[in-house]
């Protein structure tokens, strides 16, 4: 990584005319953390990679303008482990670490960035709290039927006042004796319309505060929960974003996730965790938006040669490479504090950060240098 970061801080000074375009090609992306990938990780990343090539690529476009769920390729992607990617194998997962999920979201997001997000949530803000803190009981109704593609979860946190604060949720849980009941809002719960089973936050005990948090585990469909009318998003459109509604609904005293009060706990632990897929995501949005840069200045010709041979393009792709390398190594960084048990709450936030950055820059980039008339192939990332 070194060695290349030398490389192309070389070319951006010395605008080398072919070196930038090699070293910002896809092939060459394949920089090891800080030496090389592992046989496994490197046969994961291939994998995906082939999968989001041949077939979320070329679907991408047409799903985003849709607003299709891709139901198809979601179950392919569970038969491939790659809904359940952390999983212990003892539970019926993948078993992989932390560090192959980021690059699985990577490469899957290259393709096509909604599924990347479906594949994120169902893993690291369904699976990931169940993973920690469920029973065995729950994980046999909540967790197993959720890890090949068959059935998707999600998470509810947000509130249309309170955004992600999770100290502040005023959707409430009333102890009844069997049952819990619960009643309020959440906002902005990506695949909402598809989900077979939630984990909701709510305030079981107001005067505690964010330690009077407690997390729930409950099934979808279910009476007393509706979903709202499906957001219209800028981007990500294949994937559902809506309002959950809860009113009066009843659920098993048993489907309290972890302790009473322990929700806060939860909640924060998962959205580290979740932080390093989101970045992964980024990245993926930020490479598919270089290679398209790439290929389309190879190919496009201004006064007798290829645009890429101009050093205002060369010093653009250069840039784009830049920031996405950069990003890179944090989300990995994160990744790999996470799977030696130490922590990564920082610079998962810093991967998060970066990452979306990246991919907000490098696609916005393709508009402005590379953008064709009446056909743009990033449109959707974007």
């Amino acid at each position: 990584m070194a060695a290349r970061i030398r490389r192309l801080s070389k070319t951006v000074l010395t605008f080398s005319r072919y070196s930038v375009v090699h070293l910002c090609s896809r092939n060459e992306r394949g920089v090891s953390n800080l030496a090389n990938l592992s046989e496994t990780h490197e046969m994961l990343r291939k994998t995906c990679r082939d999968f989001a090539d041949n077939e979320l690529a070329p679907i991408a476009s047409q799903l985003d303008k849709e607003h299709k769920y891709p139901k198809k390729q979601i179950k392919q992607m569970g038969d491939l482990g790659l809904m359940c990617v952390d999983i212990a194998e003892s539970d019926g997962g993948t078993g992989l670490d932390y560090f192959a999920y980021a690059l699985a979201m990577d490469e899957i997001s290259r393709g096509c960035a909604s599924t990347g997000c479906i594949m994120s949530v169902n893993n690291s803000l369904y699976l990931g709290p169940i993973k920690n803190f469920g029973n065995s009981k729950q994980k046999e109704q909540f967790l197993k039927p959720f890890l090949h593609g068959d059935r998707v979860g999600c998470f509810a946190l947000s509130e249309p006042g309170n955004g992600s604060d999770a100290g502040a949720a005023s959707t409430v849980a009333k102890s009844d004796g069997d049952y819990w009941i619960l009643n309020g809002s959440k906002a902005w719960i990506t695949n909402s319309a598809q989900a077979e089973a939630v984990v909701v936050f709510a305030t079981t005990d107001k005067s505690k505060k964010h330690k009077g948090i407690s997390a729930f585990l409950v099934p979808m469909p279910i009476e007393g929960l509706t979903v709202g009318k499906l957001e219209d998003k800028l981007g990500i459109r294949a994937t559902s974003t809506a309002t959950l509604t809860f009113e009066d609904c009843r659920i098993p005293k048993q489907n309290l996730l972890g302790q009473e009060g322990q929700g806060f706990k939860i909640a924060m632990q998962t959205l580290d965790a979740g932080r390093i897929g989101i970045a992964s995501q980024g990245l993926g949005i930020a490479q598919a938006s270089l290679d398209c840069a790439v290929n389309y200045s190879a190919t496009r010709e201004a006064f007798g040669q290829p645009i890429c041979k101009t050093q205002i393009i060369q010093t653009k792709l250069a840039d784009m490479a830049v920031r996405l390398d950069s990003a890179r190594l944090l989300t990995w960084r994160a990744a790999m504090l996470k799977d030696a048990g130490q922590s990564y709450t920082k610079e998962a936030a810093m991967a998060k950060l970066v990452a979306s950055e990246a991919a907000t820059y490098n696609s916005h980039q393709v508009f402005q240098h590379f953008a064709k008339i009446n056909h743009n192939p990033m449109l959707y990332f974007y």
